[in-house]
């Protein structure tokens, strides 16, 4: 039996967790949540994990593009996917669902909006671990 995947939730919004969170718990997933990037860039740093959540208006403005920026400026960090989930695709005019992020804002492998679907958000985490896991098999 393999271990389960430990996924790193950094998000400000208390609501939005309770409700994302059982839904990758019941998935067998280890999840473990920071809620604020100061906390969570800490706790991503003394722990291992396998893929990061990643909320972008959070504090002050869009830190969890500078706790993306942060992360890949470390190489070990490389092997762990960002997914960014978030509610302000007007502000940053995204061009998603189904279509490459753009602008090209932050280095990270994901991006969807808020309110996500359960099954859209747990086909997207086990993309992304299964290719992650492909890549350091290479």
């Amino acid at each position: 039996m393999t271990n389960p995947k430990k996924i790193l939730i950094i998000d400000d919004d208390p609501d939005y967790i309770a409700g994302i969170k059982p839904i990758l718990e019941r998935a067998d997933y280890t999840v473990e949540v920071a809620h604020n990037p100061k906390e969570g860039f800490n706790l991503f740093q003394a722990r291992p994990f396998d893929l990061l959540l990643l909320d972008v208006n959070m504090g002050r403005g869009a830190e969890g593009v500078a706790v993306a920026r942060k992360i890949r400026k470390n190489p070990k960090y490389n092997a762990i996917p960002i997914l960014i989930i978030t509610g302000i695709r007007e502000q940053l005019a995204f061009l998603f669902p189904h279509e490459s992020v753009q602008p090209q804002f932050a280095d990270l492998d994901g991006l969807l909006e808020k309110p996500i679907e359960p099954k859209v958000l747990l086909e997207k985490v086990s993309t992304l671990l299964k290719l992650f896991e492909e890549k350091k098999n290479i």
